[in-house]
């Protein structure tokens, strides 16, 4: 029988300014540990730490633009688009453009704080 998710949860977020995390599946909101789906909304100028995840995960961009540091450079993923970062890959993600960005992300497994292995 299909499951209705009647709301997500909203997960503190890391970084500043402060971003909102509206998570529908995962760790939080439904239990599930083998994947996350949140809704993203980042202000111009946020940023946070970098990190070396043990999880994959798949960012589509719907409004916006999302820059994605790594180790090879940089890429300005924008409204439209999507990227996908592998497990231990050094990541670090900003919205640096005045407009901010919104955006989904997909983990798997889900996101958890233990294993986004963020920099000290």
């Amino acid at each position: 029988m299909p499951t209705l998710i009647m709301q997500p949860s909203i997960v503190e977020a890391a970084g500043t300014p402060p971003k909102r995390i509206e998570e529908y599946a995962g760790r939080v909101n439904t239990e599930d540990r083998g994947i996350s789906i949140a809704r993203m909304t980042s202000p111009g100028g946020w940023e946070e730490p970098g990190q070396r995840p043990a999880f994959r995960e798949f960012t589509i961009v719907l409004h916006g633009s999302l820059r994605v540091e790594h180790e090879g450079g940089v890429l300005d993923v924008n409204a439209g688009q999507a990227v996908i970062t592998e497990p231990g890959e050094w990541v670090r993600y900003s919205t640096p453009g005045g407009e901010g960005a919104e955006y989904i992300a997909v983990c798997l497994p889900a996101f958890s704080p233990d294993t986004v292995h963020r920099d000290g």
